[in-house]
Parts: C-alpha cells; sequence; structure tokens
C-alpha cells in the first residue's frame, strides 16, 4: 500500500504532479516535443503514473507534465535510469527549465460543484427565511 498523510480528519494518499517548461530556439521546437512523447510511451506503462504528456504553446514554450499516484511513484521514477532520459532534455535547451512537483492531496470534479451550489442555496433559504420571520440576525 502506497504512504498516506494525515489531513486532520482521514489519511489521503497524495498525487504528485510533474510540470516542465520549457524554452527552445524556434526550430528545436518539434523536435523537442517529438522526444518527450517518444518518452511518454515507456513512462505510462510505469507502476503509479497516472498520466503523461507533451505539448507546446504559441510562444513556442515546450511543456511536459507526468501524474503519479504518490509521492513514492515518483520518487522511484525520478530515481530510476528511465529518468536520465528527461534530464537529458531538460539540459538541452540554452535557458534554464521550470520545473515544479505538486504535491496534489485532492482532486474533484463536478461533485464540488454540486457541493458549493447546493450549499450556496442552503445558506441562502436559511438567510431569505431569517429575513422573513425578522429575525435579522446572523
Amino acid at each position: 500500500m502506497e504512504e498516506a498523510a494525515w489531513n486532520g480528519r482521514c489519511y489521503v494518499q497524495r498525487m504528485v504532479r510533474l510540470t516542465v517548461t520549457l524554452r527552445p530556439p524556434a526550430r528545436s521546437v518539434q523536435d523537442l516535443v517529438d522526444a518527450f512523447r517518444f518518452l511518454m510511451v515507456s513512462t505510462r506503462l510505469e507502476p503509479g503514473c497516472v498520466g503523461c504528456s507533451a505539448w507546446t504553446e504559441p510562444d513556442a514554450s515546450v511543456h511536459y507534465l507526468e501524474e503519479w499516484s504518490s509521492e513514492r511513484a515518483i520518487r522511484r521514477r525520478v530515481g530510476s535510469d528511465r529518468f536520465t532520459s528527461v534530464l537529458a532534455l531538460l539540459e538541452s535547451v540554452r535557458e534554464p527549465p521550470h520545473v515544479q512537483f505538486d504535491f496534489v492531496s485532492t482532486t474533484r470534479g463536478l461533485d464540488y460543484i454540486e457541493e458549493v451550489r447546493q450549499h450556496g442555496a442552503r445558506e441562502a433559504a436559511r438567510h431569505h427565511r431569517r429575513e422573513d420571520s425578522g429575525d435579522e440576525t446572523q
């Protein structure tokens, strides 16, 4: 079982996201994206990999993203021989890369929108009931 962190109420497993941004010379952009995409094939097969992608932006920056199920999984990845290929790509550009590891304890979707909106509707209804009853306190 992967490690979990205590959040004050329960134990949660923390996903980790590696984000890389590179600014290569314009002539190198496609080669760099192709190289990242080549590495993505085997990365996606590694235990704990949740997702992996590479893309470019109109400003010719190259972005690379890896998402891992836990800190243990990303540690295994970063310490591996295969990660040396990623490091080589980072070192292939003149400008220093932006590298960021995000430790994410919660990810939610539409259920969060529903929760917030229902809570807001309950609060609004409670406020209207107080106004209707003449109770202006809290």
